[in-house]
């Protein structure tokens, strides 16, 4: 997906406020920044030019004119016509459906991820990472990888939490075997001579190391290549999926008292002032 340089740095609030960010705060921006022109009615193209360097996306004044810090999650802040989304109720026994249709739609993004999984043949664990992997967005969006892990722990395969938290450190790290390409749209954003932080170089490392490593690359493959306007994905394919993966509290999500309830009750009532 093209995107409009301009129009990305001013929806964080102009050139001062990205200047303040951290490299790994403008990576999630720009994902999110993507996944809502996806979700949004067909923008203009972006502009081609050369790439900047870090030194001048950084070198700018501070600015702090802004409603919310860029880590606000999605249900937190207002849509780019200035406005709060609609929250629908949820029932009384929330499923992961309910969160799909009342709190994550449109979910285009992963739901276009989780597709392109389930069409090259992957594990059903490897889907529904695919699935799961941005959902926390709604919550907050820095180290959404980790903070995704944390969110669907309790309820999925080991394998699909271990892809969930780990896809955010690899998405800097190309990897030819996989077919995966560090995004040029990265090269615009950060800077052509970006590095990735020590953490993430860390990260990146040890799970290169691990038996697992395959399952978070793989969602990264299918991260890059699912932002596509044209193409509309249901849930019903994946129902069975999260029938058989997911395992669903009887007393509801967020009313079960799992070490992430609090985060899927934070999804449900984001109006709560403590």
């Amino acid at each position: 997906m093209d995107i409009d340089r301009r129009a990305f740095i001013a929806s964080l609030g102009g050139a001062a406020a990205v200047a303040l960010m951290t490299h790994e705060a403008r990576a999630d921006a720009l994902e999110h920044y993507m996944e809502e022109a996806l979700d949004a009615p067909a923008q203009t193209p972006g502009q081609s030019g050369e790439y900047p360097t870090v030194a001048e996306i950084e070198a700018r004044a501070a600015n702090l004119d802004r409603p919310y810090r860029r880590g606000t999650g999605r249900l937190f802040r207002s849509d780019r016509d200035g406005k709060l989304s609609t929250l629908r109720p949820m029932p009384a026994k929330p499923t992961l459906l309910d969160f799909f249709e009342n709190r994550f739609a449109p979910a285009n993004h992963v739901l276009q991820s989780a597709n392109r999984a389930l069409k090259t043949g992957m594990e059903e664990e490897v889907i529904l990472a695919c699935l799961l992997h941005d959902v926390v967005q709604n919550l907050n969006t820095p180290d959404h990888g980790w903070w995704g892990g944390q969110l669907i722990e309790p309820y999925v395969p080991e394998k699909t939490a271990f892809a969930v938290r780990y896809h955010q450190a690899l998405r800097f790290f190309p990897d030819e075997e996989f077919g995966y390409e560090y995004p040029e749209s990265y090269f615009r954003t950060f800077g052509i001579d970006y590095e990735p932080e020590p953490y993430l170089v860390r990260t990146y490392e040890n799970v290169r190391k691990h038996k697992w490593y395959e399952y978070p690359r793989l969602v990264t493959v299918n991260d890059l290549y699912a932002f596509d306007r044209s193409q509309e994905v249901s849930i019903d394919p994946f129902v069975d999926i999260i029938g058989r993966h997911f395992k669903q509290p009887e007393e509801g999500l967020g009313w079960d008292d799992s070490p992430s309830s609090h985060m899927w009750r934070t999804l449900m009532m984001p109006e709560r002032p403590l």
